[in-house]
């Protein structure tokens, strides 16, 4: 019998299946963190200590510039990497207190491709529904 999303119905999750995901899940949060230490010593570091100068003398503004705008981009990508760990989190609170639904789609309920889920383990829909979410954006 042919699935609403047109994929093929794929089996239930297995416990061999539901470990490896879990791994997956904390490797990247694992990752996600040594990443966004890495920003935090960036937002810590200040001018002097930056450059490289210990002295107290101020930059040259183009200097400043570029550093203001390195922090930015630092910033921006530290956010990101922060919404990144949310949504880890919060797939691995799915897996640990609802084991039975992880890698079922948030909108019509079926699995979600193992394909999908290993590249993605975070993700919460299966193919055909993220596409009518994105489609629904534009």
């Amino acid at each position: 019998m042919p699935t609403t999303s047109g994929a093929k119905k794929s089996k239930p999750m297995t416990r061999k299946n539901l470990q490896h995901f879990e791994k997956r899940l904390l490797e990247e949060r694992a990752r996600v963190l040594k990443e966004l230490g890495h920003y935090d010593d960036v937002f810590g570091a200040t001018p002097q200590s930056a450059d490289g100068d210990l002295s107290s003398y101020s930059f040259h503004m183009a200097d400043q510039g570029t550093d203001a705008m390195e922090r930015e981009k630092a910033f921006l990508f530290a956010s990101q990497e922060g919404r990144f760990l949310w949504h880890i989190d919060q797939a691995l609170r799915r897996l640990y207190k609802t084991p039975e639904l992880f890698g079922k789609c948030h909108g019509c309920g079926e699995e979600i491709a193992f394909d999908r889920l290993d590249a993605l383990p975070h993700a919460r829909y299966c193919i055909a529904c993220k596409q009518r979410e994105e489609d629904g954006k534009k």
